[in-house]
């Protein structure tokens, strides 16, 4: 029955689904290493054309399920008609597809299944390249690498050092090291079994290990979650209410060292309401010790050539002024390439604040006696980015606005790529956002407050800042990319020579 090519995609294609419960919300995290082998199973002896449609398969299984909730920004709150956000979201898909296609391939051209050892090098070195590929082509969209099912399991002491893709690479070689146990000679099995120990101990060691240590005292914050519906935001009647929900909110917590709001808090831009709303905040709060992190757009002229330029920004309320500029901006959401072609296609090319621009590399902000390196909604998810204001901080911030996708897998999945985060940097987070998942992580990824999804909330608690630094902080993605690299190269020698020979 399996022998049918149409029967394996449709194999390929439930493994990849099945995928899917190895990232938030399901965390059944083990199960990515056995889909994977069930990949590996499935091309390990057809052509390469045919390993190719089941690469594909498994990526739109996963991505086609993995990702569906792109529709609803697109439909529910971009305007755009249903079927054509429906198939915009497959398209997104289909392209996210052609990398497990590829992966598929790749192994198959250089006849990785002939020889076991060739198999292990191979597999994780490709998989990693192309992971990598993805979250840097077209501005990158890296989401649902394999490495981030892995956020609370031994394999994620791998991320202070090789980042999320070398948890990436873990799993695959882990997968692979399964296959081979049960594909190959009994003597190639003890040698996959030693393979799978030496890997696990390994992470677990490494998960224990303390990169970092405390710096000074604990602060007490406040994240402020007002929960707006997002289609309600910018209307002009409802603007002024949020305005006075936070401010109400922040007023009625002034005994923490730090409130934060959440992305895009105040519907409005700064310099419309800096020199009264903003300015009698700062007033009321003066004396109170407390700094603010206020979520808010910017409109900035241009020195160059006089235009108006715009930023998604976080500000501080607090002895000096600084601003942060979101930097890693979101395709056709935050700006739009040939934008006078798209704009036309449908809605969800003219939601609204759709012409911003990036911040560029900027360093952390001063608040509360800390130094806090700022990420803001979507750019949490470029590790590689954050990093280059990490060394010079005490903790992270980031400020979020996941109600664009509603009550789906995002918010979860978004979550869970922020927590991965913190395991690369060794950094504790407090996380604002306007829906959910409002939350204060500790250094070592651990929760310890959660506010309800979907509620207006103020949650309250205490961070533990820290100084010091993990290796992925010192050398990002170079690492794992040159030993990824390096093993393609000797597995493309062995397949050379393994050829010679027949």
């Amino acid at each position: 029955m399996f022998n049918k090519p149409v029967y394996r995609d449709a194999v390929a294609f439930v493994a990849g689904v099945a995928t899917v419960a190895a990232f938030p919300p399901f965390n059944l995290a083990w199960l990515t290493i056995f889909t994977f082998a069930i990949l590996l199973w499935l091309i390990h002896s057809v052509s390469a054309r045919q390993a190719m449609r089941h690469g594909f398969a498994f990526g739109l299984g996963l991505f086609g399920f993995g990702i569906s909730w792109v529709h609803i920004s697109l439909h529910e709150y971009g305007g755009t008609w249903l079927p054509l956000s429906v198939f915009l979201t497959f398209l997104l898909a289909v392209y996210m597809s052609f990398y497990p296609a590829l992966f598929a391939y790749l192994m198959v051209r250089l006849q990785s299944f002939k020889n076991p050892y060739l198999l292990v090098l191979s597999a994780p070195a490709i998989w990693t390249l192309s992971e990598w590929i993805r979250g840097t082509l077209f501005s990158g969209f890296p989401w649902l690498n394999l490495g981030y099912s892995q956020v609370d399991t031994w394999l994620v002491g791998f991320a202070p050092v090789f980042g999320v893709y070398g948890v990436s690479f873990i799993v695959v070689t882990l997968a692979a090291s399964i296959y081979v146990f049960f594909k190959y000679s009994f003597c190639t099995r003890w040698l996959s079994l030693g393979l799978l120990v030496i890997l696990l101990s390994q992470g677990y060691l490494l998960e224990k290990e303390q990169w970092v240590e405390p710096y000074g005292e604990p602060i007490k914050a406040s994240l402020l979650q007002g929960n707006v519906a997002q289609l309600d935001k910018f209307l002009p009647e409802v603007r002024p209410v949020v305005m006075a929900m936070y401010r109400d909110m922040t007023l009625n917590n002034l005994e923490s060292d730090l409130i934060v709001w959440p992305e895009t808090a105040i519907p409005d831009f700064y310099h419309t309401v800096a020199g009264d709303y903003i300015a009698d905040i700062k007033k009321q709060i003066q004396g109170s010790d407390t700094d603010l992190l206020i979520g808010v757009p910017m409109k900035q002229i241009s020195s160059e050539d006089g235009r108006p330029e715009y930023y998604n920004s976080v500000v501080t309320v607090a002895d000096s002024f600084e601003i942060y500029h979101k930097r890693h901006l979101v395709p056709l959401g935050e700006y739009v390439p040939m934008a006078s072609l798209l704009r036309m296609l449908g809605g969800i090319f003219n939601v609204p604040l759709s012409s911003f621009s990036s911040g560029g590399v900027q360093p952390p902000l001063n608040v509360a006696g800390q130094r806090a390196a700022l990420s803001v909604c979507y750019e949490i998810v470029f590790g590689e980015e954050l990093i280059e204001s990490v060394a010079e901080s005490t903790m992270l911030v980031n400020v979020s606005n996941d109600g664009w996708f509603g009550d789906s897998l995002a918010p979860h999945q978004h979550f869970g790529m922020a927590r991965m985060r913190i395991r690369e940097t060794a950094r504790p987070m407090l996380r604002a956002t306007n829906t959910g998942i409002t939350a204060f992580i500790d250094h070592r990824a651990k929760v310890t407050a959660l506010a309800p999804m979907f509620e207006q909330h103020v949650l309250t608690g205490q961070l533990q800042p820290v100084t010091g630094v993990t290796p992925y902080v010192r050398h990002g993605n170079k690492s794992i990319l040159a030993l990824s690299l390096a093993l393609l190269l000797l597995a493309v020698a062995m397949s050379y020579r393994w050829r010679a020979k027949l």
